[in-house]
């Protein structure tokens, strides 16, 4: 081959691998939580606040995406967004624990190569989300809990709220209906944990999440919560949990769940979905309405996940009457819903 036609095949070659690198997908999908989500419990204007949040958190995971940025910092970016909104169970949304404090989980995970932080039970951090990813980042652990969790994040350079940052009323007022509902199932049984199922599935769900696929083909999932309502004893849901309510592997899929937490730890469904894609070669969204509706629901499960794969697909399975949910990628337009039939 004489020079100038070396010259030409290297040109071919870079002008090649430049349209592999522009045409490789990106994608995002979030969520604020699944549950009993109906219209008629929305005024017009409050329907059209949570929707524009949503589009705020997806929008600016995106562009994150979109600039050439990593899968993990459009999941920290969005869920920032969410956790600062008081609208979400998750951050300033939190719900209120049986003693009228916060107790906060989150976790993230990277699909390069496993990599996962967790916090449970923090009080103090505005964003548990970030305090994940620096257990991640800069522990040798994976999971960190309670005051041991806080004082890693002093030595991290944290800046620390008062747990009445989290106050909301809206949440102040769901804590005494259902403590009401509890007290009032105590004086005929003690029996706490039948008293506690007795509760509706609204106090017991509520989180917030993403997940996203970069240029680089590299998929990361997280997701942060203020977990259940009343609830006591240290109380661990899924969000905090790799492979419950969180779990992504390049060699799958990247997924973040919202539901009752106790069922998503037990069926390990963030896992579970991704193991079907991986080794019974099912897309995501087969993988996804599997495990959310023939896993889940005939064991009382409810809730739902998002989740995207190396191709840049999403599916947003839920088994509840709504779930704040929104989604973009390089081939699709935003997408946003709160309602079944959006």
């Amino acid at each position: 081959m004489n020079k100038k036609s070396l010259l030409a095949a290297i040109g071919i070659a870079i002008s090649s691998f430049g349209a592999m690198a522009q045409t490789q997908p990106i994608a995002i999908a979030i969520h604020g939580g699944a549950g009993t989500i109906e219209k008629s419990r929305f005024t017009p204007e409050q329907e059209k606040a949570y929707r524009a949040k949503l589009e705020e958190a997806v929008e600016a995971g995106y562009k994150v995406l979109e600039s050439g940025g990593e899968s993990l910092d459009a999941v920290t970016k969005a869920i920032n967004i969410l956790e600062d909104s008081p609208f979400f169970n998750a951050g300033k949304g939190a719900v209120y624990t049986y003693d009228g404090s916060h107790e906060l989980d989150a976790s993230i995970m990277d699909g390069r190569n496993r990599q996962a932080g967790a916090v449970a039970g923090v009080k103090t951090v505005r964003n548990p989300i970030d305090l994940a990813r620096s257990v991640m980042e800069n522990s040798v652990h994976v999971m960190l809990s309670g005051a041991g969790a806080e004082q890693f994040a002093k030595h991290q350079g944290f800046d620390f709220v008062d747990n009445s940052y989290f106050d909301t009323k809206h949440r102040y007022e769901a804590l005494i209906k259902a403590k009401k509902k509890l007290d009032a199932a105590n004086k005929t049984s003690k029996d706490y944990q039948a008293a506690h199922q007795a509760l509706a599935n609204e106090y017991k769900m509520g989180t917030v999440g993403a997940v996203a696929l970069d240029k680089n083909g590299n998929l990361a999932a997280g997701t942060s919560t203020g977990g259940m309502t009343a609830k006591r004893f240290g109380r661990v849901g899924d969000s905090p949990i790799i492979g419950a309510g969180t779990f992504a592997d390049n060699r799958s899929c990247a997924v973040s769940a919202t539901g009752h937490g106790e069922y998503f730890i037990r069926y390990s469904v963030a896992s579970d979905i991704c193991a079907r894609v991986e080794y019974q070669g099912k897309s995501i969204e087969q993988a996804g309405k599997e495990v959310i509706n023939d896993v889940l629901m005939p064991i009382g499960g409810t809730g739902g996940v998002i989740i995207v794969d190396t191709k840049g697909n999403i599916s947003m399975p839920f088994n509840t009457k709504g779930m704040y949910r929104a989604s973009k990628s390089s081939s699709q337009d935003t997408q946003i819903g709160i309602f079944k039939d959006d």
